[in-house]
């Protein structure tokens, strides 16, 4: 942690709503705090380990602060967030559009000092943040999304490498994960060759008749692109197995 002895200063000359306000700009390395005039040495800067964040919430504390403004940008004020409010210090979360300085030059000193400005007038609403619950819920649900994106990617290989041996299994199924597909990439995979027995694989629902899917499975069967294949299947098979284990 280190202190500014003599910062720039903003008008505040009006009479302020938040009296007990403070103001961080949050990086992905240092933490700039501005306390106004809680503090003879009021902007200080902290590094974002632990500790250090411990160090922060103690400091705000022992100012008598009991609300503090941060952008909701990145990731990088979440650990902040649940560390100040684990120490009973409201953090209001704001869009950093909302709290944009005036043009010119930008530092992370005047933007923490500008953020206690405003938030100490009431000039700066809070972004929504779900109830402690549903931010479990919705991180869990990022975390499930992120990985059907990329197991899409590896559905995709597949599709390519299919289409490298000529194979027209994706022009005759609707979806190449489907039952049927499923099973015909598993097949060729496991090292079945005969069209007409992979056709015969076909699901009843499919709308495909067996001697279409039969014609479309007479390709080049080259090693390199089954190769891809069982690779990318098998990738598949992987983040399959992670998507459940998210239910």
């Amino acid at each position: 942690m280190s202190s500014i002895g003599k910062t720039r200063r903003f008008d505040e000359r009006l009479p302020q709503i938040r009296s007990a306000a403070a103001g961080i700009d949050v990086g992905g390395s240092e933490i700039w705090v501005d306390v106004g005039s809680r503090d003879p040495e009021p902007v200080r800067k902290f590094a974002t380990f632990t500790a250090d964040l411990h160090e922060l919430a103690d400091w705000l504390n022992h100012c008598g602060i009991d609300t503090v403004a941060m952008e909701s940008t990145g990731v990088y004020w979440i650990p902040v967030c649940q560390i100040l409010e684990s120490k009973g210090i409201e953090v209001v979360l704001v869009n950093a559009r909302h709290a944009k300085n005036v043009t010119g030059r930008k530092t992370d000193m005047l933007d923490c000092q500008w953020l206690r400005t405003l938030h100490s007038y009431g000039l700066l609403a809070a972004s929504f943040r779900p109830a402690r619950d549903i931010g479990v819920l919705r991180c869990y649900m990022r975390h499930r999304q992120m990985l059907i994106e990329y197991a899409s990617a590896h559905v995709q290989h597949m599709q390519k490498a299919l289409t490298q041996m000529n194979l027209k299994l994706q022009y005759v199924l609707s979806d190449i994960t489907g039952a049927t597909g499923m099973r015909i990439i598993r097949a060729i995979v496991a090292g079945e060759r005969d069209r007409n027995r992979l056709a015969a694989m076909r699901d009843v629902r499919t709308k495909a008749d067996e001697a279409t899917i039969a014609k479309a499975l007479d390709g080049d069967y080259r090693v390199e692109h089954l190769f891809a294949l069982k690779q990318s299947l098998e990738l598949y098979d992987s983040y399959q197995q992670q998507i459940e284990a998210c239910h």
